[in-house]
């Protein structure tokens, strides 16, 4: 039997990493087993579902490589596939209507809670063969007695207890169906046979499997995902981390990288680290997932990303920071050492955004010092500055070497710490104590630049007095 598996986000809002992580894993399994990929949208609620969140979604699976083997299909287009099944569990007799009102139930759950039970509807219309009308719902005949038992590729075999499941509700009195009704038509309609999501749709899976029962449909292979989370062990939420996988790709985070740090979460392969799409696909096992929940670490993800940068190509990773560079207006065409800049530049953050606020310095003038940096090391420097300067401009050859040699010498004559001597003339450069080695940093610049960035760092001393 060919394996099917789906994702199937509501377009409610963006592309949320935990989402991605589902897809992923759902991706790659079914690549595993020569499978089939769908998505599809639960767009039912029509309040908050928006084509705009759909596009969000849909574009942002695609561009780590996660596409579809079939068109997406949306609930919203599929009313008669669920009218015709919802005639079919009726005639069954595994369904009934209830014309329960609102007040009732509250009451009856309040009583309930009141002396320790679970809240659930106690049945009062199972058995009373009521109409439909526009005050009725239609409920599955859920199984009072006995166990419902599955396994899960994740957590093994799980039990519940049918007496603690509800009837649950089927058709709303709209006429409209419920989530857990679209869901197994669908997944019956589409020809799914594994079903990986979150754990927070654990207790979903009896209810699902009992309305499978009820319209004789094949059962499904189910794995449910440790739930992804913050720094404080919290599931993971706006609240306490960016959680929109469009946020990350405009801080610079490669693709690639989003897809190795959503794939470590809860799973994980020796001491590998580093792993893109294919590798994935050839080293990945559902089963070796984690029940606990999964952290996701920022400073991994950095981590990481500066691993897949590195492993780029300098052309490859030119045409990525470009972009970056146009989005904080740096013309990197203005020098014809902009290969030499951004070449000694590339690592110097661990994402493309941070690379690029760290050129500024290179393709525009200083125009002010990193406050601190200026009070520890430039504030009183000025006979460093100058007579570095006067060094610099004694060289017959401007290069990294000769003034690597011109600084060496400089030291010396004034008997200075490396950080004394560097650092003034690094911040007059730059304007912080972020650089790659001086002489380079020096070398990126021509001699005349040199000497305007120091005359301006002696004017803002000068100032400063």
């Amino acid at each position: 039997m060919t394996k099917v598996t789906r994702f199937a986000p509501s377009p409610t809002g963006t592309l949320h990493i935990g989402g991605v992580r589902t897809a992923l894993f759902n991706y790659v399994y079914a690549k595993q087993n020569k499978g089939k990929f769908l998505i599809r949208v639960e767009d039912t609620d029509a309040e908050r579902s928006t084509r705009e969140y759909e596009e969000n979604i849909l574009k942002g699976l695609s561009d780590i490589g996660i596409n579809p083997d079939e068109p997406p299909v949306r609930q919203s287009e599929r009313s008669e596939l669920y009218q015709k099944a919802v005639e079919q569990i009726i005639e069954s007799g595994k369904a009934y209507y209830c014309n329960c009102s609102k007040e009732r139930l509250d009451e009856m759950r309040a009583e309930q809670q009141s002396k320790g039970l679970k809240p659930q509807y106690d049945g009062k219309c199972r058995n009373l063969n009521l109409k439909p009308d526009s005050s009725t719902v239609l409920r599955l005949k859920t199984p009072r007695d006995g166990e419902l038992i599955f396994h899960d590729l994740v957590r093994g075999e799980v039990i519940f207890q049918n007496s603690e499941l509800d009837d649950l509700i089927l058709l709303r009195s709209d006429g409209s169906p419920t989530y857990h009704l679209c869901n197994v038509i669908d997944d019956y309609e589409q020809k799914v046979t594994t079903v990986v999501r979150g754990e927070d749709h654990l207790s979903n899976t009896p209810r699902q499997i009992h309305i499978q029962q009820a319209l004789d449909y094949p059962s499904l292979e189910y794995a449910h995902l440790p739930m992804v989370l913050g720094q404080d062990k919290k599931r993971l939420s706006k609240r306490n981390a960016v959680t929109s996988l469009q946020d990350y790709f405009n801080q610079g985070y490669l693709e690639s990288s989003m897809i190795n740090m959503l794939a470590r979460l809860g799973w994980s392969k020796g001491d590998k680290e580093i792993f893109y799409l294919d590798d994935l696909i050839s080293d990945f096992r559902i089963q070796e997932v984690q029940k606990a929940g999964a952290i996701f670490d920022s400073v991994k993800l950095d981590w990481i990303n500066n691993h897949h940068l590195a492993a780029l190509s300098f052309d490859d990773f030119k045409a990525k920071l470009i972009p970056f560079l146009d989005s904080i207006d740096i013309d990197f065409t203005q020098k014809t050492n902009s290969d030499e800049i951004i070449q000694a530049m590339r690592s110097s953050k661990p994402t493309l955004l941070g690379v690029a606020k760290d050129l500024i310095p290179y393709f525009s003038k200083v125009e002010s010092y990193d406050e601190k940096a200026a009070k520890k090391f430039l504030s009183g420097s000025e006979s460093v500055l100058e007579f570095v300067q006067r060094k610099l401009n004694s060289l017959e050859v401007w290069n990294e070497e000769s003034i690597d040699h011109a600084l060496n010498e400089a030291q010396t004559s004034l008997s200075l710490p490396t950080p004394k001597l560097n650092q003034p003339i690094r911040i007059a450069m730059t304007g912080s104590t972020q650089s790659p080695s001086l002489g380079l940093t020096l070398s990126l610049f021509d001699l005349a630049e040199v000497n305007n960035r120091i005359d301006a760092a002696l004017e803002y001393l000068a100032n400063s007095n």
